[in-house]
């Protein structure tokens, strides 16, 4: 394909040539701050990967509950090869095979599948699948567990689905202030792996001061990748006039980038591509921090590089704050050698 090099997961990366010519009526050309690490982490890498293998080795339809990743890009590549994503798992024809998406689901979910012999294949981040087992711990030895996260997002929704009757749900230190629990009351908290490394900070600060005997996990439930790329915008947000985050509107984490920076003043933008890029955002010779919640593919920033750099002549900085080298193994059903064999039909 002209002009891609072949991305490691068959999404096709375009190469970045050298900026254009700036604009000779700018005394001062654009500069672009490429923020990393961002883009995909582990776990997306792993629930991509694991969607591809199986369907290559089932065929399609293949059905998701969920979609796979919070990303209009993803989800749609996999649409056109033949993935349905279904919120309902009553909806899946019996015997069908099954992918669960990257953010967990209930146990009650799972026994629906069993019920109507469908095979599953696990795709959840092990990030999620460890808060999960915290949960089951703590309901476990009696708990009342207060979990920090966004009502209605589908981790949140797997991961109350674990011990529905030990969770509270708070999403603000406000939220602590109402919690109807007492001195008598054994608490626990959990987070979300995917929000506001601050805000999240500010809610167990309150839980810890009106509960002094709650507990928590030993090690953070935020997972690495959002604490990097939140720390990424931080720290690159001083030099910024605009701050551009490539993600969907229902990424959680690609919502905490766009306001982390937005909280210091800085104008930013979550957009899922160049086609949502506005004009009106630039002079023309602005610093840009760019980067991508842990869904977006890393072909959306650069077809936002080549979109400022075609029309403002833009240059380009990697800044880097770490490097990551987490990698997730693909589910065992499909280490299995059952996962070689194509279902027969009806079975």
């Amino acid at each position: 394909m002209d002009g891609f090099a072949s991305g490691k997961l068959g999404y096709p990366l375009p190469l970045l040539t050298a900026p254009a010519p700036a604009n000779s009526s700018l005394e001062r050309t654009m500069n672009i701050l490429l923020a990393g690490p961002r883009g995909f982490c582990a776990g997306v890498n792993m629930a991509i990967e694991t969607l591809e293998t199986a369907i290559r080795i089932h065929g399609t339809p293949i059905y998701v509950y969920h979609e796979i990743v919070h990303n209009k890009h993803v989800v749609e590549r996999f649409e056109r090869e033949g993935a349905v994503f279904v919120d309902r798992v009553e909806e899946i024809p019996e015997g069908a095979v099954l992918l669960f998406s990257a953010h967990g689901v209930a146990p009650e979910v799972r026994r629906v599948a069993t019920e109507r012999r469908l095979l599953a294949i696990d795709a959840t981040c092990p990030l999620v699948t460890k808060v999960h087992l915290e949960a089951i711990k703590y309901a476990k030895s009696g708990h009342r567990i207060v979990l920090i996260g966004h009502e209605g997002h589908d981790e949140v929704i797997g991961t109350m689905g674990q011990a529905p009757e030990a969770f509270t749900l708070v999403d603000s230190p406000e939220d602590v202030d109402s919690l109807p629990f007492g001195p008598e009351d054994r608490l626990a908290y959990l987070t979300q792996t995917t929000l506001s490394v601050d805000d999240a900070s500010r809610i167990i600060i309150r839980l810890k001061a009106r509960f002094p005997h709650i507990v928590g996990p030993p090690k953070d439930d935020i997972c690495y990748a959002t604490q990097n790329r939140q720390e990424a915008v931080r720290v690159l947000a001083d030099s910024a006039d605009v701050v551009i985050v490539l993600g969907s509107q229902n990424s959680s984490n690609s919502q905490r980038l766009a306001e982390l920076s937005r909280e210091r003043g800085i104008p930013s933008h979550l957009i899922d591509g160049a086609s949502e890029i506005d004009p009106a955002w630039f002079r023309g010779d602005e610093t840009v921090v760019i980067t991508a919640g842990a869904s977006a593919p890393e072909s959306v920033v650069q077809d936002c590089v080549r979109w400022l750099q075609d029309r403002y002549g833009a240059t380009v900085e990697e800044r880097s704050i770490r490097e990551e080298d987490v990698y997730f193994p693909l589910p065992r059903e499909l280490r299995s050698g059952a996962a070689s064999r194509p279902l027969a039909p009806g079975s």
